[in-house]
């Protein structure tokens, strides 16, 4: 009776390392593999994707609530009148005008630059009510901030290329998002710029940034891959490609021997509600499921067969221990 039933046991468990390292090594042999995007996917990526709306040329020079400082080279105009002059702000801030002489606008923003003018031409009589239009062509006296995933100061004397500005300020990381905004003085809403997938290659990326720009660069889109999984933790997902559940597995490194392959866990936000779907990822991998397509926020999580972690801890050598203790027992 002892020997049946140790043989029995015996068999049962080589059976199950057997299988289960099979299926394991196909899915680990899966990690390998190149997870390129989904026929059509990015194609189809790009038609959903509306056009993104940034300023027109005429938008791109500082507002009026750009502060002016000594080195800043502005255009001076009287509306409808023959007064016309650029000049570069002094050492002192202040700039030479014909008809008022020295003028003091160093830490003015560019509307109260204009309302001083005209008070000066209108106190001296020279206009009955000037209208005076400032526009800064240089600037010396600025930098671009750069928040959010990337921190940075880089500094811009006249202008740069959004590419410049992030290159110098190290980069986008895989974790930050390609659609960045860029906050301008004297714009009420920001600039929103999509870079698409790569930078270097981006039509966008030229778009020219000025002192005092601020470029906001938010987080990307991340799924999170928790249990027998080769690596956990946060994965990006990809701006212009959907990701899969098969393409995380691989991206992730596999899934482990001591995974339970028929109860993977896909967690979903939908509003204020937790929505948890059971997956089959032997099936998944057969062709005989779907692959779902993993959304912002999804959790992954893949629990441990008991019996195979124990196996797993015990190694080749604890396994085959265990199988010569077990045909001893067998013996007697």
């Amino acid at each position: 009776m002892t020997g049946n039933f140790a043989t029995g046991v015996f068999a049962a468990v080589l059976i199950s390392f057997c299988g289960s390292a099979a299926t394991g090594l196909a899915l680990a042999q899966a990690g390998t593999q190149d997870s390129g995007p989904l026929p059509g996917a990015t194609a189809a990526q790009a038609a959903a994707s509306p056009a993104t709306p940034y300023a027109n040329q005429s938008m791109l020079y500082p507002g009026e609530d750009f502060h002016l400082g000594p080195g800043d080279l502005i255009s001076v105009h009287v509306f409808m009148q023959e007064y016309s002059q650029t000049v570069r702000l002094g050492s002192d801030g202040s700039v030479q005008l014909p008809f008022i002489g020295s003028v003091p606008l160093q830490g003015l923003t560019v509307r109260g630059a204009q309302m001083l003018i005209a008070e000066r031409l209108r106190a001296g009589e020279f206009y009955k009510n000037p209208e005076v239009t400032i526009q800064v062509l240089d600037t010396v006296n600025g930098s671009v901030i750069v928040t959010g995933e990337v921190h940075a100061i880089v500094p811009v004397s006249t202008e740069r290329s959004l590419r410049e500005v992030l290159l110098i300020a190290g980069g986008l990381p895989v974790t930050a998002s390609h659609t960045v905004k860029i906050v301008r003085p004297g714009m009420v809403e920001p600039i929103v710029v999509d870079l698409g997938t790569d930078l270097a290659a981006s039509s966008t990326a030229s778009l020219p940034i000025h002192p005092h720009d601020i470029i906001q660069i938010s987080r990307a889109s991340v799924v999170y891959v928790l249990g027998a999984f080769a690596h956990q933790g946060a994965v990006p997902l990809d701006q212009a490609t959907p990701l899969t559940l098969l393409q995380l597995a691989s991206i992730s490194g596999g899934i482990d021997f001591e995974g339970k392959y028929a109860d993977l866990r896909l967690i979903r936000t939908v509003g204020n509600e937790r929505k948890v779907v059971k997956v089959d990822m032997k099936k998944v991998r057969d062709g005989r499921a779907p692959d779902p397509v993993l959304q912002a926020n999804d959790i992954i999580f893949l629990p441990t067969d008991d019996m195979k972690a124990v196996l797993k801890s015990l190694g080749t050598g604890g396994v085959i221990g265990l199988a010569t203790i077990l045909f001893t027992i067998h013996s007697y």
